[in-house]
């Protein structure tokens, strides 16, 4: 350790602070910053500087040290880059249009062709669940708003799930989305 003088410009290590002694007292040295701040440390935080060009080489040395020993570390990150949108992108969709349900709806009634797509919405529901699937749209069309209000019932049944109308720029106004609470295994 070397012993400060009043006068003697230095160093603080772990800070970007510079300045110089103005008194000691056993191991606590008192300094003036460059900004005339009248600051205590201990002798082992200092660093004695020769002159100003010293400190300028300090400084240039050890930050070109600390950026050598930075990249010799440095691994690049092997990653997988999801573009933003398709992160919030459904994960499965169920269209419940009755022509995509059936090949013919000629002996089906309004009655049983509801039937048919909230059964096919339950199925897919259940599906999703066992499966641990965690987000759903529900393709159920416009129309008089039937099938949508009974969706909604079916929905309102299970407590792990939560549901909201679907993107508009993708579906328009004629689907819902369901959010399923997962549970941690």
């Amino acid at each position: 350790m070397t012993a400060f003088k009043a006068g003697d410009r230095v160093l603080v290590l772990d800070e970007a602070i510079s300045g110089k002694v103005l008194n000691t007292q056993g191991a606590t040295v008192t300094i003036e910053t460059e900004d005339g701040f009248a600051l205590s440390f201990e002798a082992h935080e200092l660093i004695h500087l020769k002159s100003k060009t010293d400190l300028k080489e300090n400084l240039l040395h050890n930050d070109i040290n600390s950026a050598l020993s930075e990249k010799e570390d440095y691994k690049p990150k092997k990653s997988v880059r999801t573009k933003p949108k398709a992160r919030f992108e459904p994960t499965m969709e169920v269209d419940l249009h009755i022509h995509q349900l059936t090949k013919s709806t000629k002996n089906m009634g309004n009655y049983d062709m509801l039937s048919l797509q909230l059964d096919t919405a339950k199925h897919k529901l259940e599906y999703a669940m066992k499966n641990r699937i965690q987000k759903i749209v529900f393709i159920h069309g416009v129309g008089e708003g039937v099938l949508k209000m009974e969706l909604e019932y079916l929905f309102n049944r299970y407590e792990n799930l939560k549901y909201y109308d679907a993107n508009y720029q993708k579906y328009g106004v004629g689907a819902t989305e369901v959010y399923i609470y997962q549970n941690p295994k």
